[in-house]
């Protein structure tokens, strides 16, 4: 354990050896507020992370499992790993009355359902996106949503990225059904395409006709757009996250604020404050 004064945060990382929980671990060292008493990865079980994470993390040893991030007395947890495993340790968590901020994505609606019982009176923040722009994005989207005549989403993430579409995305498009029903419109026309060619070329439906287009492509990070179209005009809406440092003030922000929740929250939107 590293040693800080007794006043820091202390805060517990699951998936420190994968590429935004590394990024979340440096900015834990780095910020005086926090203390890192605990990273989990199993692929790195046992290493020193000051070999990966810098001389600020040395005689910090990677643990295997949730429980032995437990053990280390957490304020907060930090979940960046994949929707199974992530899963099944947010649960002990719940138990363990651990607050939580999560970025993994992939869960299912039954999976997110028990997770809302589990943390009754233990705050849990399960966020799509902690970019901040990516939120303001969102909310852009809702603003034009009831004034266009169509929509599309496109979304491009890195080639190792498990679930499709992006959480990103599938949010953004429950943003812009939402901002249409409270405007009392109605779902999108629908599509008139009737020769498809290559199955599955216009994207998939979500709901009320609007589309999500998912692009894998190596060298990408994560990059959203969302393209309205009414007679001679479109809007086009753009995200670009360059770096996975994009999502690390999000994510803080999301740790100083969860130990006050008794509950679960959806997304940092509620966060940044305004209408």
């Amino acid at each position: 354990m590293l040693a800080t004064s007794m006043a820091d945060m202390r805060i517990g990382v699951l998936g420190a050896g994968g590429k935004v929980g590394s990024s979340v671990c440096r900015a834990v060292l780095g910020d005086p507020e926090y203390e890192l008493v605990a990273a989990v990865d199993p692929k790195l079980s046992g290493i020193d992370l000051g070999q990966m994470l810098g001389e600020q993390a040395a005689g910090l040893i990677a643990r295997r499992d949730v429980e032995s991030l437990i053990a280390e007395d957490p304020e907060v947890v930090i979940d960046f790993t994949e929707a199974r495993g992530s899963f099944h340790n947010l649960l002990k968590l719940a138990q363990a009355g651990i607050p939580a901020v999560v970025g993994t994505t992939g869960f299912t609606e039954e999976e997110l359902d028990q997770l809302q019982r589990a943390f009754v009176g233990v705050g849990c923040i399960i966020a799509s996106n902690f970019s901040i722009g990516a939120i303001l994005m969102m909310r852009c989207a809702a603003l034009c949503a009831p004034y266009f005549e169509g929509v599309e989403i496109v979304e491009t993430h890195h080639d190792q990225k498990l679930d499709a579409p992006s959480g990103t995305s599938l949010e953004t498009a429950q943003w812009i059904v939402r901002a249409r029903q409270a405007a009392g419109e109605g779902g999108f026309p629908g599509d008139r395409t009737s020769n498809l060619k290559v199955e599955g070329v216009r994207g998939g439906v979500v709901e009320d006709e609007v589309r999500i287009h998912s692009l894998r492509l190596r060298g990408a990070v994560a990059h959203h757009e969302v393209i309205f179209g009414s007679a001679g005009q479109t809007l086009t809406i753009r995200h670009d996250s360059h770096d996975r440092a994009s999502f690390v003030p999000g994510v803080l922000l999301a740790v100083a604020r969860v130990r006050s929740l008794d509950r679960l929250v959806m997304g940092i939107d509620s966060l940044l404050g305004g209408d």
